[in-house]
Parts: C-alpha cells; sequence; structure tokens
C-alpha cells in the first residue's frame, strides 16, 4: 500500500488543526509524499500558540523534542513576534509610521527608503502584475480605502468610483533598490500578499530555532511543514463557503502552504447594499463575477496569497486556463460548482 492510501485511510484524531474528525468528500496529498521524505519526530510533543496580528489571528502547532529549552513557548513566540512586527512595520496601511503609509503619503517625486523584506514583497507583486495583466494590482491602495478596507472608516454611503488613479505601472523600481519613488498619487495595499509572506517569514524562523515539523496560519492563509506527531500531514479543511453547496475538501500540508480568497470575508455595506473586498484593478470597484471562493496551493504561501486574488479576479474561464498553464494547484467556488485546476486533481491521486 503506498503512504498515500495509508494517510487517507487515517482520520484526523480529536482537536487536530484544520479539521475535526469526520468524512469529506475529497481529501488531497502533495503529490511525491514518501515514507523517506515523510517522517516524524521520534517523541515529540506539540506545542501550540496563538495570538493576534495584522487585524486577525495567528496560530501555530510544532512539533518539537519533549524536556528541551530551546524550543520553550516563550522564545518561539518571541521569534514569531518579531516577524509579524517586521511585515508591520515595513507593509501595513493601518500603521501611520510604516514605510508603505509614508510612501503613500510622499510627494511626487519623493524616494522613500524600504526594507529588504518590503522589496521582497514588492518584487512578486510586481511579477504577478505583470504575468496576469494586472489582475492583481498592488495599487489599489486609494480605492481599498474609499471601499472601507484601508485605515479610514467604512463609508456611510456609496464610494464614486475614481478611474483616475494610476496603477502599479507609473512605480519605477528595480529589485535591489533601497528606495521606491512616489510617482505621484500611488497608493499601495500589500494585504493580499503581506499575510502569506508573514507565514513564510515565521516558518523561516522556526527552522532557525531548528523546528523542522510545524503549521503556521495567519488569518487564513498557512503553510505547513514536516508532520504532526502521529506522522501525519497537516490536516486543513478548505472553507465552506455560505449558501454554496460544493464538496468539502481536506488538504494534508507538508512542504507546502494553502492560501483562499473569499467573498464572504470582510465585507462592507452601505445605501442597502453589501460587497467584498476583492476589488476591480479596471474599475476600482468591488468585484462582482460570480467567483465566491478560490482557494491555491503553493510551496510559498506569499504566492499562494497573491494568486488566490489574481484568480479571483480573472474569474472562472481566464483564472483556471492561467492556473492550468502555470501548472497551479486552485480550486474556485461558484454559485453553484467547484472548479479545479488539473494540477489541484492531481493531489486527488
Amino acid at each position: 500500500m503506498t503512504l498515500a492510501a495509508r494517510l487517507a485511510e487515517r482520520e484526523p484524531e480529536e482537536g487536530s488543526s484544520g479539521g475535526a474528525p469526520g468524512e469529506v468528500d475529497e481529501l488531497l496529498l502533495p503529490p511525491g509524499l514518501s515514507p523517506e521524505t515523510a517522517r516524524p519526530l521520534a517523541g515529540g510533543r506539540t506545542l501550540r500558540l496563538g495570538g493576534a496580528t495584522m487585524g486577525t489571528d495567528w496560530s501555530l502547532q510544532a512539533v518539537v523534542p519533549r524536556d528541551h529549552g530551546t524550543f520553550g513557548d516563550g522564545r518561539v513566540r518571541a521569534a514569531l513576534e518579531r516577524v509579524f512586527a517586521v511585515v508591520i512595520a515595513q507593509m501595513s496601511q493601518w500603521e501611520p509610521r510604516s514605510q508603505i503609509s509614508r510612501f503613500n503619503r510622499a510627494a511626487a517625486g519623493e524616494a522613500v527608503a524600504i526594507g529588504p523584506q518590503f522589496a521582497i514583497v514588492l518584487d512578486c507583486a510586481l511579477n504577478f502584475a505583470r504575468a496576469t495583466g494586472g489582475a492583481f494590482d498592488p495599487a489599489l491602495g486609494a480605492a481599498s480605502e474609499a471601499w472601507g478596507f484601508g485605515a479610514a472608516p467604512a463609508p456611510a454611503s456609496l464610494p464614486l468610483a475614481d478611474r483616475s488613479r494610476l496603477d502599479w505601472r507609473a512605480l519605477r523600481w528595480s529589485p535591489g533598490e533601497a528606495a521606491l519613488v512616489q510617482p505621484g498619487g500611488v497608493a499601495l495595499d500589500l494585504s493580499g500578499i503581506a499575510k502569506g509572506f508573514a507565514v513564510d517569514m515565521g516558518i523561516a524562523a522556526l527552522e532557525r530555532l531548528g523546528i523542522r515539523h510545524a503549521l503556521l496560519e495567519i488569518g487564513g492563509e498557512l503553510r505547513g511543514i514536516g508532520l504532526r506527531a502521529d506522522g501525519l500531514p497537516w490536516w486543513v479543511d478548505c472553507e465552506q463557503v455560505p449558501a454554496a453547496h460544493t464538496p468539502s475538501a481536506r488538504v494534508g500540508l507538508s512542504g507546502w502552504a494553502i492560501a483562499t480568497s473569499g467573498d464572504y470575508r470582510r465585507r462592507r455595506s452601505a445605501e442597502g447594499r453589501s460587497w467584498s473586498h476583492t476589488l476591480d484593478p479596471q474599475s476600482g470597484r468591488p468585484l462582482d463575477n460570480g467567483v465566491r471562493a478560490v482557494s491555491v496551493l503553493h510551496r510559498s504561501c506569499m504566492q499562494a496569497d497573491a494568486l488566490a486574488t489574481a484568480l479571483t479576479v480573472l474569474g472562472p474561464e481566464r483564472g483556471l486556463a492561467f492556473a492550468d498553464a502555470h501548472g497551479i494547484p486552485a480550486r474556485m467556488i461558484t454559485a453553484d460548482a467547484a472548479l479545479t485546476s488539473a494540477a489541484w486533481r492531481r493531489w486527488l491521486g
């Protein structure tokens, strides 16, 4: 019997991460998971931590050696909170003194220093903007503010469309540059990628401590390394979209990340209308293309995070075509169907 078959026939234990015991319609495992690469830590204990960051919650489960002071709760928590603080200080538009906030307020022609982490995320964001024809646009800050998803209070009336804004193509920046020049009127919003990056940075911090088996989540973006104490992958249940009668799916993460973008998250309303946080880069208005949710699997949580947004904007036909063209495991929920890419179906075995 293959490892995948052995794992598939075992239920998650009570209280396990990402999925209570019970039947699921689809069970996904990383292709290539083998006994040689999937070895649990002998005699390990499960460390559980959590808290609040970036306007949401974070949680960690990690398997560490028993009675080893290096892996004390305080040290692990401190390492993760340092990571979160760096991301907030550089990329949070809710923090007035952050680098992104200073850039968004800067006058035309002013150069604003950015940290190396900001540079990594900006480079990835611009690459996705180019690859998706602007479906992922990191320069939607002004529109995000107008529609109630920035630092400003939510609007009491429907905002007016502003088609005069500059998009990501107005930025003149190359990887390696330690400063970003404000072209005039560009407002960045990296909320569609920064949480995933924080997860990746958090996993890297854990690995520097010697932790090789962990599942880290920030606000629904997750990445798992190694295995649980019982030798199973880190089980994560895909979110069930409200009022969408679609198959349930459970993913075994080991060396992979998953990110989900859904229209049921962070909604705002005014004048009898309700809208989601995903904006159409073409119009600057909330997206309304029938896509309820998109989940993406990737080795990098930062890239999974950005791709979930980009595929949502591209919509069912173009989004799945993009996923298939690039070998991206993706699941898209519409009002009446669950659509999957070829790479997603390969995870089903």
